[in-house]
């Protein structure tokens, strides 16, 4: 299943409390699981004023709908087309 990176503007997101991350990763939990198994999040990486967020899903639709159902900003969705890391220097 395809894999994507999910870009979040979300001014000051790298100064919530770790009880503000929890409350928002708490919604998304919930969201996947009315959603059921088609739809995972992996992570996210939080910086000052955006969060990325790593999903696998079907379609970018589904995505959408996830923010949407989640009260989410999505301003941007790319599909990851590889992955690499050192060892593919290898």
């Amino acid at each position: 299943m395809p894999k994507y990176v999910i870009e979040r503007e979300i001014p000051g997101a790298g100064k919530l409390s770790h009880e503000q991350l929890q409350g928002i990763s708490q919604t998304s939990c919930g969201v996947l699981r009315e959603m059921g198994p088609t739809i995972i999040w992996q992570h996210s990486y939080v910086t000052t004023d955006k969060i990325f967020c790593v999903y696998i899903a079907p379609n970018e639709e589904l995505l959408r709908e996830h923010a949407s159902k989640g009260g989410f900003p999505v301003n941007r969705i790319e599909k990851v087309s590889e992955i690499i890391d050192p060892s593919t220097a290898e």
